[in-house]
């Protein structure tokens, strides 16, 4: 009994959300985007098996009608939707009213996925409002992960998805300006070179006690500098910021700024050896490029930490700083390293895969830029993770996606069978699967967007259809 009144109070909600949602995706609600609306409106979790079977039985009724008859119905239940406040665009930032330099640093381990974008938005935008710089910088000071093929493709995605690039920047093209910094920090006492073993200096760093190396005249700590360069081996030798062996935080005290790796590098083959730590690079880049506001993932706030003691040991401003919460997804696999691997095992067939949520193929399939600002608009600067399903995730970004491509896509008829005017068209589909279908495709051309009716949207890649979404 309990259980009737409670899918009864929720009645009138449950047809609303359906009736809303089928309008959303051509006359098909979902049961799942139904049950998520009614979270907003106080359903509880434990309370789910009471109301799905009404769910489920409203969804069946929707969906059984015409589209018209559908917007007719909407307009006597639209009243029981919730009407939650939306913030519309990104909060203020500090002292941005005369612009703001920001930047977006991917390694190039891989090219650009949607964690990526995510990530790296809200800097765009920023810009966009305020005027200013965005720069893409590629981090790629560690030779043993790096995909050759990512340098050209991040930049070309770069450009594409944020549109206002003011530059790209990579990092070890700049290896000079490092050392540089290295030598003045050496000069000024603020960093020397650990010759310990990396145990013994773990053992030190715990128990919070000075390295010997630490305190050695400037004049033998310059040396040992050179010695990087040319003479110690990898392992041998670090370039360590003084900070202080005291602090809390243990990946504060004495952190490596530069070490030694003899691996190859794809772009600079062997003409360095001494590498910069994300930490050093970073500071550096920022306070050459004049970076004024700084968004970054939130698993970089001791770095963020490190960096400000760069900064103030060279007598600079440190920039202003936020923090983001990732998207942790239930079951999609987003790691460009991991990607990489089953690429190399044939597992896909490139990173623009249809089946992969990287640009590479969300480009072809259709997806616009504007899609992803409307997403980084929604999610703001939140520091909390959002843990979500690829359904759902795709769910909010097709919406956004839809409402763009209804002004942009090209309306084509579609038939079962084969009669006048119609040919043959096949459709690559998000689980790289082919369907073949007829239609009437006369003056399309290649990267045409198009609204195949009964369908839904595809953009055309020389001579087959790349399915985007319904």
């Amino acid at each position: 009994m309990k259980k009737k009144k409670l899918a009864d109070s929720f009645s009138k909600k449950i047809k609303a959300y359906a009736l809303k949602n089928a309008l959303e995706h051509e006359g098909k609600a979902r049961i799942e985007s139904v049950l998520n609306a009614l979270f907003h409106e106080g359903l509880k979790k434990e309370q789910i098996k009471s109301v799905l079977p009404k769910i489920k039985k409203t969804v069946e009724e929707i969906n059984s009608l015409d589209i018209e008859k559908q917007k007719q119905l909407f307009k006597e239940f639209e009243r029981e939707i919730s009407r939650r406040k939306e913030r519309t665009g990104l909060p203020e930032l500090p002292e941005a009213e005369k612009g703001v330099i920001t930047r977006f640093a991917p390694s190039p381990s891989g090219p650009l996925h949607i964690g990526h974008v995510a990530t790296g938005m809200p800097s765009s935008l920023y810009v966009k409002k305020y005027g200013g710089k965005f720069y893409i910088r590629i981090e790629d000071t560690n030779p043993k992960n790096i995909a050759p093929e990512a340098y050209e493709m991040i930049e070309k995605e770069a450009k594409w998805v944020f549109g206002n690039v003011h530059a790209i920047i990579v990092q070890s093209d700049r290896l000079e300006h490092y050392y540089r910094y290295a030598e003045e920090l050496i000069k000024k006492g603020f960093a020397y070179i650990c010759t310990c073993e990396a145990e013994k200096f773990r053992e030190l760093k715990k128990s919070k006690k000075e390295c010997p190396c630490r305190n050695l005249p400037v004049t033998e700590q310059m040396d040992r500098w050179k010695k990087m360069l040319h003479d110690y081996k990898e392992g041998e030798a670090v370039l360590r910021f003084k900070s202080s062996m005291q602090l809390e935080n243990p990946s504060l005290r004495d952190f490596p700024l530069a070490r030694i790796i003899e691996k190859e590098h794809p772009r600079q083959g062997k003409k360095y050896r001494v590498w910069p730590l994300m930490s050093f690079s970073v500071a550096v880049d920022d306070i050459e490029y004049g970076i004024t506001h700084v968004i970054r993932a939130k698993e970089h706030r001791d770095s963020a930490k490190r960096q400000e003691m760069i900064y103030k040991a060279l007598g600079k401003k440190f920039p202003y700083t936020f923090f983001l919460g990732r998207y942790k997804f239930k079951d999609l696999e987003i790691s460009c390293t991991k990607i990489r691997k089953l690429i190399q095992e044939r597992k896909f067939s490139g990173w623009d895969d249809i089946r992969l949520p990287f640009l590479a193929s969300l480009e072809k399939r259709g997806y616009q830029p504007e899609a992803f600002e409307k997403m980084a608009e929604v999610r703001g600067l939140s520091e909390v993770d959002k843990v979500i399903s690829k359904e759902d995730y795709f769910e909010l970004l097709d919406n956004f996606n839809r409402e763009i491509l209804k002004e942009k896509a090209l309306p084509i008829e579609t038939s079962e069978t084969q009669k006048q005017g119609f040919e043959e068209v096949r459709i690559l589909m998000p689980d790289a699967t082919e369907k073949r279908i007829y239609a009437k495709i006369q003056n399309i051309k290649d990267n045409d967007i198009v609204y195949f009716k009964g369908l839904g949207y595809a953009k055309l890649n020389k001579d087959i259809f790349w399915f985007c979404h319904r």
